[in-house]
């Protein structure tokens, strides 16, 4: 599991003074060390890592005011920070994964979360860019026509202006915590500016494939139409997630991602 450094160590201890660790909840796969601890002034989450950005953006969704909860400290130079511990018990997993009242909720707190940017022209050439390296990165994982279909629908795609909104960046239900009926939005360490669009793939890829009163619910508290770029989100995040999940070897997360490949091209183009 990843660790603190000496360094993550000391500006630990420079921010809470003395503290002990509560429980380990780390991600191995993202070299990050996330850790519940305790300290004289109440419960927080330390996150911590040597390599990955995730800290660095999670740090500049709180400074700009963007991301829910309190960061008490945060270092960009050492990907470090510390925010306050948000009770509540995760949603995935739970009976609350499939309570259309959550994921009502969910939309209505995504529609406040994603405040508008700037419009980029060229998002969709950047998203089919990376479809691509995708594909050609790992071609024997796109067996039975799936390479050459998606080659052929990304050679269809033609650019249009995107308008861009800030967005969550993995908005499903592992980072969404419930706490006495309230629904409250954990982990910003994907925050980016995206198409909003980009938000809606997860959950369209996953819990609303078989359930579509949590979709209609999610809509119901969205309140927005999704554009024309969802298709290639759907496209760019299905053929990036094989290419990264053969190159950790995860082959259940690499056939997860064929599977919302086949759907996507299963659909007529946008």
């Amino acid at each position: 599991m990843p660790e603190l450094t000496a360094t993550h160590r000391r500006l630990v201890d420079a921010w809470l003074g003395p503290w002990e660790i509560v429980a380990d909840h780390s991600w191995p796969l993202q070299d990050t060390a996330v850790l519940h601890v305790r300290a004289g002034a109440g419960e927080f989450i330390v996150k911590a890592s040597e390599t990955s950005h995730h800290p660095a953006r999670e740090i500049a969704a709180h400074r700009d005011g963007y991301a829910t909860g309190w960061m008490v400290a945060g270092d960009e130079e050492h990907r470090i920070l510390v925010l306050e511990y948000v009770p509540g018990v995760l949603v995935e997993g739970t009976p609350a994964e499939w309570d259309p009242a959550v994921y009502e909720q969910a939309g209505r707190i995504l529609d406040r979360l994603q405040v508008p940017g700037d419009v980029d022209d060229a998002y969709v050439p950047r998203l089919v860019e990376r479809a691509r390296r995708a594909l050609e990165r790992s071609p024997e994982c796109f067996p039975d026509g799936l390479l050459e279909a998606a080659h052929r629908r990304l050679d269809a795609v033609r650019p249009f202006p995107v308008p861009l909104v800030f967005t969550h960046g993995d908005y499903q239900p592992r980072n969404w915590l419930v706490d006495d009926g309230e629904l409250r939005i954990i982990d910003f360490g994907r925050a980016l500016y995206r198409s909003a669009e980009s938000d809606l793939v997860r959950l369209r890829q996953q819990q609303f494939v078989e359930h579509p009163e949590l979709q209609a619910a999610f809509e119901r508290g969205y309140g927005r139409e999704p554009g024309p770029v969802l298709e290639l989100d759907e496209l760019e995040q299905a053929t990036t997630t094989v290419s990264w999940a053969h190159s950790i070897g995860d082959p259940e997360f690499e056939e997860h991602g064929r599977r919302m490949l086949r759907r996507v091209l299963a659909q007529p183009p946008a």
